[in-house]
């Protein structure tokens, strides 16, 4: 899967079509845990709709999920992959929100604004 713009940073993907998960070493720094969750994501969502899932950053540091699939791939379920992927953003809304946080604050050098996060 190509990244649509050149200044995106891909975090992971994986493809149905290679049987495999990509990982970007440049996030080697985050939880085991939160890696071994975007691997299940991902290869879950291979294995029940097909195609190719990926996560990536924009130029301001929203986390991305796109997914797409080969002309030839009669299976590939793109309403199925769109529902999913809003489950995926439902589920693991602080997940992929402090990923966010995470990229902004280490490859962006932003001030990040902890207000809301911080208990009273």
């Amino acid at each position: 899967m190509e990244t649509k713009n050149e200044n995106e940073v891909v975090l992971c993907a994986a493809s149905e079509y290679e049987q495999k998960f990509y990982f970007n070493q440049s996030f080697s720094h985050i939880p085991e845990e939160v890696k071994e969750q975007l691997q299940i994501i991902c290869v879950l969502f291979t294995e029940d709709i097909g195609g190719i899932i990926l996560f990536a950053f924009d130029e301001e540091g929203n986390l991305q999920i796109r997914t797409e699939a080969k002309d030839s791939d009669y299976n590939y379920d793109e309403i199925g992959a769109a529902l999913e992927v809003k489950e995926i953003q439902r589920q693991r809304r602080d997940m992929l929100h402090g990923l966010e946080l995470y990229y902004r604050a280490v490859f962006l050098h932003e001030p990040l604004d902890l207000e809301p996060w911080q208990l009273e």
